[in-house]
């Protein structure tokens, strides 16, 4: 991919020198390892932000699902699994 953008920052001396240096005994560039690190957050926000969608879908789903009167009281769903461990050992 050409890489024809210019990304300028301001940060800490320190933190500029130590990351060179750390750069430098990788034996790698500064900005390969930026660009890595900007890839890797990128991924990780999208990830992040599918997951939350997801997330969002399964509640609307459960929300409309209970509206339409399709749900159970977590004091049944108690009993039926009370009742499925029984089952499975052996009480029942």
């Amino acid at each position: 991919m050409p890489k024809e953008a210019v990304f300028t920052m301001k940060l800490e001396p320190d933190l500029r020198e130590a990351f060179m240096s750390e750069a430098q005994a990788a034996h790698r560039p500064a900005s390969q390892v930026l660009r890595e690190l900007m890839r890797d957050f990128v991924q990780r926000q999208r990830q992040a932000r599918e997951y939350d969608d997801f997330l969002e879908q399964k509640v609307q789903a459960a929300r409309k699902s209970i509206e339409a009167g399709l749900g159970i009281s977590n004091e049944e769903v108690e009993e039926q699994f009370i009742a499925r461990r029984a089952k499975a050992a052996g009480l029942l």
